[in-house]
């Protein structure tokens, strides 16, 4: 009996703190329901409601508490206080408002810092216009300039060597290939004579759709086009600084080695396809592949210097496409072939020739003086005046000019840049515009 009465107790006192504790739970929750729905609308309106409609939120949360208390889940909810009432459908005016509700779209630009408005400056010419008020001016560009394989350039060659009638590679240690030259020395095909490679020369200057030429320099012994050409006789540069409507073919021949052979340029047609081969890569070069025709036509100076004699004359036998061939350059480059020479200068009196030399080729360039004076030829042995159809040059430069130097230095400063020079202030001459006949010339 002693132990009863505590039980009893307890378990009155946890009646009493079931009870009550029910009863504060139900307090909180009456409370927070009546909150939640002000802090609301503070929230989304910005200021407290007025009395009326605190009272009636509080009201509404009343029945709600009352409803949940007597579990009475079936009850509908009293009118006005349904989910669509709550959350009405929206209507389509409200998504697509009409022109006269519609607001005003804004930019970010809108609001960013006001600037002056620069009007932009009127264009050079009238767009989509019959009668454009100024013609169209190409865009200006740098020179270009770049190297370009070609299978028709003069090395790897596998024919014969015309001179002998014998193969070109000559010899052979296992399975390297080489050639014994003149002097005797053995140059290897893999070191020597596989650089397929050509520069071409774009000035920045040039405009296909004018009267132009094709300038090919075929370099000497010892030589490359980077290091030789490009850099050290300066023949892209000279051709730029002249100014006149030209673009440059340098193929690599024999790679900085002392033999001046021709390779595929001893074949007959070689320098024609050559040519042919070429527009393509000049079309890409200067930017647009429609000017593949006018490269095509354009007449042709054959620039060629000390060893590049060789390559030069064969090109005019038997290249195929000699007539359109309107002048030759050699820079003390007359070693021999000077029959080639003769027969070309004879049969295309409309072209020059001009042959500038050192007491090196001094005895060879007066023989062929003499053979042309022969023909009934006249020739001139001073550069001072104007290049004409037809003008035969010799020029012999003193003992202060050396042959290294020859392509920046002969009887003037950068002698390149001089012939192209009198070529482009000569209008009479024949290859300062494309000729009706060149098409027809170019399968000779």
């Amino acid at each position: 009996m002693v132990g009863a009465v505590p039980r009893v107790e307890a378990d009155t006192r946890a009646d009493w703190t079931t009870s009550s504790g029910a009863r504060g739970r139900a307090r909180r929750i009456g409370i927070v329901c009546a909150f939640v729905p002000l802090s609301l609308a503070l929230v989304q309106c910005g200021k407290a409601p007025n009395p009326a409609a605190l009272a009636a939120n509080s009201q509404a949360n009343t029945q709600a508490v009352a409803k949940t208390n007597t579990n009475a889940r079936t009850q509908q909810v009293a009118s006005g206080d349904t989910f669509d009432d709550r959350f009405p459908a929206p209507q389509f005016k409200e998504r697509f408002p009409s022109a006269s509700e519609s607001f005003l779209q804004r930019q970010m630009s809108d609001f960013s810092p006001k600037r002056a408005v620069q009007q932009p400056e009127p264009p050079p010419y009238k767009v989509a216009s019959l009668e454009p008020q100024v013609p169209y001016k190409r865009p200006q560009r740098d020179d270009l300039t770049t190297l370009v394989s070609m299978k028709s350039s003069a090395f790897p060659y596998f024919g014969n060597n015309p001179a002998s009638e014998a193969p070109f590679l000559n010899i052979s240690k296992g399975e390297r290939r080489g050639h014994r030259s003149y002097s005797g020395r053995v140059y290897w095909q893999d070191e020597t004579y596989s650089d397929s490679r050509v520069m071409m020369h774009v000035p920045e200057h040039f405009d296909a759709r004018k009267p132009g030429v094709i300038v090919v320099f075929f370099h000497g012994n010892g030589a490359t086009l980077e290091r030789d050409v490009r850099d050290r006789q300066l023949v892209p540069q000279q051709i730029t600084d002249s100014g006149a409507n030209a673009v440059l073919l340098a193929p690599q021949m024999a790679v900085n080695a002392a033999d001046s052979s021709a390779g595929k340029f001893w074949q007959p047609g070689g320098f024609k396809r050559f040519m042919a081969e070429s527009t393509e890569h000049l079309a890409r070069l200067y930017g647009d592949p429609n000017s593949a025709r006018a490269f095509a036509n354009m007449p042709i100076v054959i620039v060629g210097y000390s060893g590049g004699f060789l390559p030069t004359a064969w090109s005019l036998e038997v290249g195929g496409i000699s007539d359109r061939v309107r002048g030759v350059v050699l820079l003390d480059a007359v070693y021999g072939e000077l029959d080639k020479f003769a027969s070309w200068i004879e049969n295309h009196r409309s072209s020059f020739f001009v042959s500038s030399y050192t007491r090196y080729t001094a005895r060879r360039d007066r023989e062929l003086m003499s053979m042309l004076r022969q023909k009934g030829i006249g020739v001139s042995e001073d550069m001072d005046g104007p290049l004409r159809p037809g003008s035969v040059v010799f020029v012999e430069t003193g003992n202060g000019i050396t042959h290294r130097d020859y392509v920046t230095r002969a009887w003037t400063q950068n002698p390149l840049k001089d012939v192209l020079v009198k070529m482009a202030a000569t209008p009479s001459l024949a290859l300062t515009r494309v000729a009706a006949s060149s098409s027809a010339s170019s399968s000779r």
